[in-house]
């Protein structure tokens, strides 16, 4: 029995003196490196602080705020506001009354910007000016936003005959040339101030009812528009607080880039006589009066010009800041 035990079973590991003959096995270094780890490499943490990071993951990125490009094109547009709405009150000259002794004058302390073919002061006419853009601009963007928006919408949500219905009416208003239908309908209605910022409105309806419309499809399919069906909210209910909210943004932030190409639309219209009717002062119409000194005075074609440039570029910078920034993704539009 003693042979048999003998050979079953495993053999001792003694930690004695190794004078005296005794074999001890060595305890393994848990936190070595791997031997072809590369030279240089560290022991292996074995606490739980490399776990936690390798849960955690990548730290998360914090957004940036808006540059300083943002704000300067944010100041430029509150000053070109302001000009439109207090026009009456601030301190510059008549944009009407001729100054004949100082025609095409240079920018100088009596006329800040110059004058114009006819003496009038460059800087009144741009200061009243400003008013026709914005108000062209601002009622075209808004009778777009709320109309287009709201078929947009509807047609989105709702899908079926009723989204066909509408979305042929849209594509059919979309097949005429815009330009083309713009000047038919000043040619029969008139050229006041309220009639173009109406029919400039009524054709920019269609854009804003595929923007909301493509909103509205990639809203409708998220998780808390479909968790809000599913615990029996109305129609109602789900549009008001689920895809209205989520969709007011992208069409907003596009119709600060809208507003741009309605302000270069307003000037082309005025550098072909087709805006509001003289005297009234508009930027599109002092780069047309402008035009035929350009050769010796490009200050009365330039001044506007530049006025003009800076308020589109400032609006299309400030739409796409607002649109990275609440994450309006282009593709979803």
């Amino acid at each position: 029995m003693d042979a048999v035990r003998q050979e079953f079973d495993p053999p001792r590991t003694t930690h004695g003196n190794a004078a005296q003959g005794d074999v001890s096995t060595p305890m393994p270094n848990l936190g070595a490196p791997h031997p072809g780890a590369p030279d240089g490499a560290g022991p292996i943490d074995g606490g739980t602080g490399a776990v936690a990071e390798a849960v955690a993951g990548p730290p998360a990125k914090k957004k940036r705020g808006f540059g300083v490009t943002f704000w300067l094109a944010v100041t430029w547009l509150v000053a070109v506001l302001v000009c439109a709405v207090f026009a009456n009150i601030l301190p510059v000259k008549d944009p009407l009354v001729p100054d004949v002794l100082n025609k095409l004058a240079y920018p100088g302390p009596e006329h800040w910007l110059g004058t114009d073919g006819l003496g009038r002061d460059t800087l009144a006419r741009l200061v009243h000016g400003a008013r026709v853009s914005v108000t062209i601009s601002v009622t075209a963007v808004a009778i777009g936003m709320v109309v287009g928006g709201f078929i947009g919408i509807i047609a989105g949500f709702f899908r079926g005959k009723l989204e066909t219905v509408l979305m042929t009416i849209i594509n059919i208003i979309l097949a005429f040339p815009a330009l083309v239908l713009l000047l038919v309908l000043l040619a029969f209605v008139g050229r006041s101030l309220v009639v173009i910022s109406l029919i400039v409105g009524f054709l920019s309806i269609p854009i804003y009812t595929r923007v909301a419309r493509a909103t509205t499809l990639a809203v409708a399919e998220r998780e808390f528009v479909r968790a809000s069906r599913t615990m029996g909210a109305k129609n109602s209910r789900v549009l008001a607080r689920e895809i209205l909210p989520n969709v007011v943004l992208p069409v907003a932030a596009f119709g600060l880039v809208a507003m741009g190409v309605v302000i270069v639309l307003e000037g082309t219209l005025a550098f072909l006589g087709l805006s509001v009717q003289q005297p009234a002062p508009t930027w599109g119409g002092m780069i047309f009066d402008g035009k035929r000194y350009l050769s010796e005075a490009p200050h009365v074609v330039l001044i506007p010009s530049i006025a003009m440039f800076l308020t589109v570029l400032s609006l299309n910078l400030v739409g796409d800041s607002l649109r990275t920034r609440f994450d309006v993704r282009g593709s979803n539009l």
